[in-house]
């Protein structure tokens, strides 16, 4: 059957169980709460539709289901190569032996466990911030691995073995790294909890070191104590330059390369200043030095460039684009 023979027939609740559609069946724009057994497609798109379950016995080549109400999948589920459920806010169980070639699941923010039997060679759980418990047994099959954002993790399983590709931007609560794991390509570990730890396995040597998606050493991510003012300023690459300021921090930065005043007040938290330093090559480095009310530690916080006040810069902080609409009662 072609998807406009099945397009007619679903929304007359007329097609029946089993049917094999051939192509792209689209139905995203339909206000569809159910779809009938058995059904086959070799792409079936049912991103952003109003479906909350699918039927049993579905079968795809590709199936998206972006941005739906989806809460779990059925046991008997076949995808054959590419499986998205990305932003499926409400999306908490996947089926046990889920098999698939990519695995998306960017933004699916109920999920906190994956099941037991995946088998997959590329998984993307990007900004799943509670997803913190893997399978027992599992596989991921020389792909990429995408765990950037996910906050509750602490741990990644021994199985993993050998990988093209691992994200692990934004996990500072993963702190170490299994001995057995291998990768090919590239590793990034921006604001990762490895990071701290000082150490990477012996199996990762030599492994292509990211920072936010700028190469670095061992060295400077392990050892970031070692980096000096010279290193820094003498760096021609921009963009490296902001990682080994990242890297050396921006406190210690700032006031090591004596910052240009450029603005001063005082808020709940004490004394702010608007700080300038001038980059080769790059735009200057601007930040608003100020104390949290409750805790007193100091922050240095990046904000544009062109930012002329410290009031100006806590409004952009702030997410205000006009700095006269920003009049809090406490800043933090």
């Amino acid at each position: 059957m072609s998807a406009k023979e099945a397009i007619s027939l679903i929304t007359e609740d007329a097609l029946p169980p089993g049917t094999r559609v051939a192509g792209e069946l689209s139905l995203a724009k339909f206000a569809l709460t159910k779809l009938p057994d058995g059904l086959e497609c070799d792409l079936l798109d049912l991103s952003g539709s109003a479906i909350e379950q699918l039927p049993d016995g579905l079968r795809a080549y590709e199936l998206n289901l972006s941005n739906t109400r989806i809460k779990s999948l059925p046991a008997d589920l076949k995808v054959e190569a590419i499986l998205r459920c990305d932003q499926c806010h409400d999306l908490e169980v996947l089926p046990a032996g889920l098999t698939v070639y990519h695995l998306g699941l960017q933004g699916c923010q109920s999920l906190t466990r994956l099941p037991e039997g995946l088998d997959v060679w590329s998984l993307d759980l990007t900004g799943c911030w509670a997803f913190k418990e893997w399978p027992k047994e599992a596989a991921i099959r020389s792909g990429r691995l995408n765990l950037r954002g996910c906050a509750a993790l602490t741990y990644l399983p021994e199985y993993l073995g050998r990988l093209a590709a691992v994200n692990l931007r934004d996990c500072p609560n993963l702190m170490t790294l299994p001995d057995g794991l291998c990768i090919s390509g590239w590793i990034d570990l921006a604001q990762c909890g490895v990071a701290d730890s000082k150490k990477l396995p012996a199996s990762l040597k030599g492994v292509d070191i990211r920072w936010q998606g700028v190469r670095i050493d061992e060295r400077i991510l392990c050892h970031p104590e070692t980096i000096q003012m010279g290193e820094i300023l003498s760096e021609s690459n921009a963009e490296r330059r902001r990682v080994l300021v990242n890297r050396f921090g921006v406190a210690r930065f700032m006031q090591e390369a004596r910052a240009e005043v450029l603005d001063d007040d005082v808020d709940p938290g004490g004394p702010r200043q608007l700080l300038r330093v001038e980059m080769t090559e790059d735009e200057p480095l601007v930040t608003l030095s100020c104390f949290c009310p409750s805790t007193k530690r100091q922050y240095f916080l990046r904000v544009p460039p062109a930012t002329a006040t410290c009031h100006q810069a806590a409004a952009w902080i702030a997410g205000f684009d006009n700095p006269d609409d920003y009049h809090p009662l406490i800043e933090t």
